[in-house]
């Protein structure tokens, strides 16, 4: 016998609606099934959130743009070359890259054992990493374990003298 794929889910709102859960693997969709039930409906959902929407989309900008502005003040100060990639990754990679640098510094050279040396060679090796993909892909690493890293960043994430080759 197959696992049902449509389920009546009872939602914590007192709504009851049917769910098509044939986009799940088998042997999870009782598991969200259950999720779903400890939820507000959908409409009742949307209902709570009202007004909030469009104020929390707004609040969200305006976080992301401080964040943006922080992080390109943070490059030019620190001297880092702008990243590569389509607008978005640039952008979104400059903000990885400054929370991903000042986390670390908090947490090797504040926090840590590594002299101001140290991090001024870490710095050093950061710098070439134009790639905006390489600083999002790295953008939930654990700060202490940034020189490791960029030691482990390939030549594709660094730019060439000559880029045809």
């Amino acid at each position: 016998m197959a696992v049902k794929k449509i389920w009546t889910i009872n939602h914590a709102c007192g709504d009851t609606t049917q769910v098509d859960l044939s986009d799940r693997p088998a042997d999870r969709r009782a598991g969200y099934a259950r999720w779903l039930a400890e939820r507000d409906c959908t409409d009742c959902w949307r209902a709570t959130q009202g007004e909030d929407t469009e104020s929390k989309a707004e609040w969200l900008a305006k976080k992301r743009a401080a964040e943006q502005a922080e992080a390109e003040e943070w490059s030019t100060r620190y001297r880092m070359p702008p990243l590569e990639g389509t607008d978005r990754a640039i952008a979104w990679g400059t903000r990885c890259r400054h929370q991903l640098m000042a986390a670390a510094y908090t947490a090797l050279v504040l926090e840590g054992t590594t002299s101001e040396a140290e991090w001024t060679a870490i710095e050093d090796t950061a710098r070439p990493l134009t790639r905006a993909g390489w600083w999002l892909d790295q953008r939930d690493a654990d700060p202490t374990d940034l020189p490791e890293l960029l030691a482990a960043a390939t030549g594709g994430d660094r730019p060439t003298e000559n880029p045809h080759f």
